[in-house]
């Protein structure tokens, strides 16, 4: 079954209670996991572009935006015990090593490489020592880079799936270009999944399973007006639930590939088939 993954990023707004919703949403609508962003922001972003203007609802510099978006200790541990509570997996997409090693206390089943952090073979080794199933999103990337990075996961013996991605937010349609999942699956003969950044057009992520995508991802919000630059591309959910749906529907509809007479037929052959 596809394991459909609803990115909560940085869609909560530094809201502990908008995050609880997500999850609820996430839940509702049969999603197998949440996932979120977590980030050292001193570490991530130069003191350039953290000191440059940015209004927001924290401040008027990027410092104060980054550092409102950010969840610390005491949110993850919330969201820890409440995802718990919910009986659904969560895991976070770390953007440098002191955060991968904050993440690690909560022990969750998967990783998460984010596009950006695919090329930081560094990073990458640290990820791969934990063993844990790891999805690696591929956005941005030369087929080069996405080898060098499998040759690390394969070193460490550390099972992953890689995610076809474009990292345009929100996405082009005739940028999906799905068929890269084939791709990617013959080139390092792997499970390949499906990481959407499109806006509502969740079409998008039932073709890429009809395509024999194994995981799906999408970003999630209460509601596409709110702020932030993440929510344009995320599903609402009415949506999601459409989605979660279909995409549940492909596989029964692909089958299993076996010509046969099914029963409902029988009566339709008697009826129509003068000699049996």
């Amino acid at each position: 079954m596809v394991f459909i993954v609803a990115e909560i990023g940085i869609n909560h707004n530094g809201d502990i209670n908008i995050a609880k919703k997500l999850i609820d949403m996430a839940k509702r609508t049969g999603c197998d996991a949440v996932k979120f962003q977590k980030r050292t922001i001193e570490k991530v972003y130069s003191k350039e572009i953290l000191d440059t203007p940015r209004e927001s609802p924290w401040g008027t510099t990027t410092r104060e935006q980054k550092l409102g978006l950010e969840f610390n200790k005491k949110e993850y541990d919330i969201i820890n015990d409440y995802c718990k509570q919910n009986n659904i997996e969560w895991f976070a997409s770390a953007w440098d090593v002191d955060s991968q090693i904050f993440l690690k206390q909560y022990n969750s089943k998967y990783n998460k490489i984010s596009s950006a952090m695919l090329t930081d073979i560094d990073f990458l080794k640290v990820v791969a020592e934990e063993k844990k199933h790891t999805f690696i999103s591929t956005g941005m990337s030369t087929m080069d880079q996405v080898r060098k990075a499998v040759e690390v996961f394969k070193q460490y013996n550390c099972p992953f799936e890689l995610m076809h991605s474009n990292s345009t937010y929100p996405m082009k349609l005739e940028e999906a270009n799905l068929r890269c999942i084939e791709t990617l699956r013959k080139e390092f003969n792997c499970d390949v999944g499906y990481s959407g950044h499109e806006d509502s057009a969740y079409i998008v992520c039932v073709i890429a399973v009809a395509l024999g995508a194994t995981s799906i991802e999408r970003h999630i919000t209460l509601s596409r007006s709110m702020y932030g630059s993440d929510q344009a591309a995320s599903l609402e959910e009415p949506g999601l639930a459409r989605m979660v749906r279909d995409v549940r529907h492909v596989n029964e509809i692909l089958g299993d590939g076996v010509k046969r007479v099914w029963d409902s037929e029988i009566p339709v052959m008697k009826k129509l088939r003068k000699i049996l």
